[in-house]
């Protein structure tokens, strides 16, 4: 490992983290991890570990992360969309160009379904944004 090592490491799980002080402030100049708390950006609720009371700089690192973690998944989920997008337009060059019959049959309905129900969605809501842009004038 090269430079230094933060004094916090959060170790990703699905709905947050579990959080751990990082030390390697001791006799054997080990690395240890402490655990200290665990953290769900879903309610961004903030459990201690066991009877630890978590300090004010510890809890300024948590809500950091939290806000860091919250931008990187949102970026993340536009980036998904922007994908299905491109999705779409190299599935309809294959239907078009290199699909068999057999497997425009395997998969057409689904396909279907699933774009009549996308596009039901997207026109109700773009709807609903123009009723309420019109509105507010």
């Amino acid at each position: 490992m090269s430079g230094e090592l933060p004094q916090y490491y959060f170790r990703v799980r699905e709905n947050g983290a579990a959080v751990f002080r990082v030390d390697t402030e001791n006799r054997q100049r080990r690395i240890e991890m402490d655990q200290i708390a665990v953290v769900n950006i879903r309610n961004g609720e903030v459990r201690p570990q066991g009877d630890r009371q978590l300090t004010d700089p510890e809890l300024a690192a948590i809500r950091n992360w939290i806000e860091e973690r919250t931008a990187l998944l949102a970026r993340r989920d536009i980036d998904d969309i922007h994908r299905a997008v491109d999705y779409l337009n190299i599935t309809t060059q294959w239907a078009q160009s290199k699909a068999s019959a057999e497997q425009l049959e395997a998969v057409t309905d689904d396909l279907l379904l699933a774009m009549h129900d996308l596009r039901s969605v997207l026109v109700r809501k773009k709807a609903e944004r123009l009723l309420k842009d019109g509105g507010a004038q």
